[in-house]
């Protein structure tokens, strides 16, 4: 097993770019997939999924302070650079670039940043604010430093996915972005890295979400309206005792994050988030409305 070349600083990177170019066309290319570390199967599964798409893989390793609002976790966040590697190579990464925080704000925090506009607004950007303009501004940072063809990102972080989507096309950036499913243990949780938090018996309680979504998700199969299933979502829900604390449940449109309508028909994201104890957990699973056993209605 070889691990991938690990790259700290930008002249490194710039260098291992140039010693390793990328044929151009379909199925060629350099893919990138963007991470904060403490890997797990769901981004293995991300490296995977680029891998199917371009003949490099490069990730990237960076706990963005960005993102992280002031009473967060940016200072016990998990960080495992040598065990991260070991993964990284079981799934045939090229690159790694890892830099420190002064790679990549050689002068200090940006004052330029980039928006999320109204998607930054709803849902995650109520509960944490700015929390999508500092994803944003570190996934454009770093796409220019990579130059990537295709990069994956993952449908668990399903406003991310929306905003830097948009970003993309409202911007001009000449990637391809492709979501990959979840990744989930068997017993439908999640894979986050902030699972480690949880203590067995949170852990148990934090099974809730899934079976809200999977709730959720059999009414829509059944061909019912969206009040039906954020219904099926809901009843699930009601009765968690009072360590989990519910941020919201919604089922929203995969372009605007907003609610959609009950007599909505076509693809929608169930989306939900909890607080577990002390930590906070996200899930969601794509859905479509107006269809009936995968039969349009």
């Amino acid at each position: 097993m070889t691990l991938p070349v690990l790259v700290r600083t930008r002249e490194e990177l710039a260098a291992a770019l140039a010693e390793r170019p990328v044929a151009t066309g379909a199925g060629h290319g350099r893919g990138v997939v963007m991470t904060m570390g403490a890997l797990h199967s769901g981004h293995l599964s991300l490296v995977t999924r680029a891998r199917e798409l371009a003949d490099q893989v490069l990730v990237t390793i960076f706990v963005n302070p960005l993102q992280f609002g002031a009473d967060e976790d940016l200072d016990t966040y998990p960080r495992d650079l040598e065990r991260d590697l070991a993964l990284l190579a079981g799934v045939g990464a090229d690159i790694v670039f890892a830099p420190t925080l002064d790679v990549v704000f050689p002068d200090g925090e940006p004052v330029v940043r980039v928006s999320a506009g109204s998607l930054g607004e709803v849902l995650e950007g109520v509960t944490r604010p700015g929390h999508l303009d500092g994803a944003l501004t570190i996934v454009l940072k770093l796409m220019h430093l990579t130059r990537p063809d295709v990069s994956v990102f993952g449908q668990k972080d399903a406003q991310q996915v929306m905003a830097v989507q948009r970003m993309v096309r409202d911007l001009d950036v000449p990637v391809s972005i492709v979501a990959a499913p979840t990744v989930r243990d068997d017993d439908g949780l999640a894979l986050s890295s902030r699972n480690a938090y949880l203590s067995p018996t949170e852990r148990e309680r934090a099974l809730v979400l899934f079976r809200a979504l999977a709730a959720g998700k059999r009414v829509a199969l059944d061909g019912e309206d969206g009040d039906a299933v954020r219904a099926a979502a809901r009843a699930v829900l009601a009765g968690v005792g009072p360590d989990v604390e519910l941020d919201y449940l919604a089922l929203i449109d995969p372009r605007t994050a907003v609610e959609v309508p009950a007599d909505h028909h076509g693809p929608v994201v169930l989306a939900v988030a909890a607080r577990i104890g002390a930590t906070r957990l996200i899930d969601n699973v794509p859905l479509r409305l107006g269809e009936r056993a995968g039969v349009s209605a």
